[in-house]
């Protein structure tokens, strides 16, 4: 299955507004956390067509006559690390329209669009363990190794059947502990633990990445006719989980009413537990155009400040 590079393409122009100060910005793009305080010089760059010209130097650009602007310690770009789960559960409901697929096409449009505005990238893969961790860089080199991954994600058969699962609480706190400066964190997965207890870990290590005072985004990808809604044709039916291999036989009469409860207080949890600690939480039906979810989280994004 061929990577929509088109698709990927048409996010390059957005400007991703990272809402919360993050240490690190682009001039014109991102808020500096020192606003008002004065700060050391670094070095120069040249001068952005478009952005303030508040720190040009005009006494290298009357030597030169060339544009330089005066870049300070702490404008370094806005560092964003994007997690990704592989695990079984991610490749249903079948192939085509997985979840894993919206997680990887939505992935490559957000690595598309932060390096075009210089911004550090990094990509983690994760299902019991980390399976891939890469460095976070802006180079249109990285971008072109991140894309690559993706696609080879997108390639891959699903695992065979094993009682390999989920460990998003761990791999959130490995993460937290590893980024040495606040950072947009991205995380696309299904939040399905095997028991309540998983889930609470889950919720507990996205406040560990909030105590590091990272900015969290978390797609909550779902298949939501079936996954929340239970939206079964009324015959029997052969129940796997794919993680564990677990069966049970049932008509999905029989507890479709319980499943919907229990899926709709745990999505209620995790929004009201997520507006508390001020990450971003938008759930996703893996059966709408994943451009069309990006944008539209984007247009909203776009207009907070």
């Amino acid at each position: 299955m061929p990577l929509d590079l088109a698709a990927v393409r048409s996010f390059e122009n957005l400007e991703f507004l990272a809402r919360q100060l993050v240490d690190g910005f682009i001039t014109g793009l991102h808020q500096s956390p020192y606003h008002g305080f004065s700060v050391e010089f670094s070095e120069h760059r040249l001068y952005n067509p478009g952005e303030s010209t508040r720190h040009i130097d005009w006494k290298v650009y009357a030597r030169t006559d060339k544009l330089f602007v005066k870049r300070y310690e702490e404008e370094t770009n806005l560092r964003a690390h994007l997690l990704l789960d592989v695990s079984p559960s991610m490749y249903y409901p079948a192939p085509g329209y997985d979840k894993l697929k919206f997680s990887v096409l939505a992935a490559a449009a957000l690595t598309t669009l932060l390096t075009r505005q210089r911004d550090a990238v990094g990509l983690v893969t994760f299902a019991e363990t980390v399976e891939l961790q890469t460095p976070v860089r802006s180079t249109s080199t990285h971008r072109h190794t991140l894309l690559l991954a993706l696609q080879q994600l997108l390639e891959r058969p699903p695992a065979p059947k094993t009682v390999r699962g989920t460990d998003v609480a761990g791999t959130i706190h490995a993460i937290a502990k590893q980024i040495p400066k606040r950072s947009l964190v991205i995380i696309f997965s299904d939040m399905l633990g095997r028991s309540t207890a998983d889930q609470d870990a889950a919720l507990a290590a996205l406040q560990h990445l909030k105590h590091q005072h990272h900015e969290v985004l978390l797609f909550h990808v779902l298949d939501r006719a079936t996954e929340a809604d239970f939206d079964f044709a009324e015959r029997p039916y052969i129940f796997e989980d794919v993680e564990t291999g677990l069966e049970v036989k049932l008509q999905p009469s029989q507890i479709k009413e319980q499943y919907q409860a229990a899926m709709t207080a745990y999505e209620q949890e995790m929004a009201l537990r997520c507006g508390q600690l001020r990450i971003d939480f938008v759930p996703v039906d893996v059966r709408e155009p994943f451009e069309k979810v990006l944008y539209a989280y984007l247009v909203k994004r776009g207009k907070v400040r």
